[in-house]
């Protein structure tokens, strides 16, 4: 058995240094990585590219890193609960590719299966398709989309074993799987870490072979980012 298992989160981000690009899982506020975020903030790394669904709100999750300025670059498909990226974004403060979300999903998809390139329609004939190679199958017109390259990808599981494999639980269950194995170094946190053997196999999203180090996170606060409830029946 090899462990994966790391002491705390200072360990597990062991080597993230400046001008890195990193993956974050999460949708929204939605199973994001919390404990390595507000690491990050600490570490004080900057000049980040920064590969995730969106930025976060103003005062949590990647909006914490944007706040202090240590993000260059922010490739994500959805930029509206955040005041604060979209003002850096448009004093040119902030670098920002937008991309649609199915081939984000899948430019980290083809990065953890080891495909460097695919074809997709979306994006022909707009802003995105700028620069790219496109071919035409079936009668329909498709771009060239590039694998990412990323040095960590961090994520957030529900459970996970000293060998690295990881259930993720709901929604939380987003970005965070196809972000497994697709850097050069995966970081996992997990809300309940498990001796092996504990986990039933049938129910293992990630297999640990995906995943190079491992830690038990706390006090998650795990936000909601727009609470919506129906009126009280009189």
């Amino acid at each position: 058995m090899i462990s994966k298992k790391v002491k705390n989160v200072q360990e597990a981000l062991r080597g993230i240094t400046d001008g890195m690009t990193l993956m974050l899982g999460g949708f929204g506020l939605c199973g994001i990585p919390e404990n390595s975020i507000a690491e990050l903030v600490r570490l004080g790394v900057k000049d980040l590219t920064c590969i995730s669904n969106n930025a976060g709100v103003d005062d949590f999750g990647l909006g914490l890193l944007l706040r202090n300025r240590q993000i260059r670059k922010m490739i994500s498909s959805y930029v509206g609960e955040n005041d604060e990226f979209e003002r850096q974004m448009l004093s040119g403060e902030l670098e920002v590719e937008l991309i649609p979300q199915g081939t984000l999903a899948e430019r980290c998809r083809a990065a953890q299966a080891g495909i460097p390139a695919f074809f997709t329609p979306a994006g022909y004939g707009t802003e995105v398709a700028q620069g790219k190679e496109y071919r035409e199958f079936n009668g329909k017109m498709h771009i060239m989309e590039h694998a990412f390259k990323a040095d960590f990808a961090i994520v957030k599981a529900w459970k996970g074993d000293e060998t690295g494999n990881l259930i993720f639980k709901g929604t939380a269950r987003n970005f965070n799987p196809v972000m497994c194995g697709a850097a050069d170094i995966t970081i996992a946190e997990v809300e309940e870490l498990v001796p092996v053997g504990s986990l039933d196999p049938n129910f293992i999203h990630i297999p640990g072979i995906f995943v190079q180090r491992i830690f038990q996170g706390e006090k998650y606060e795990k936000r909601i980012e727009q609470r919506t409830v129906r009126k009280r029946e009189m």
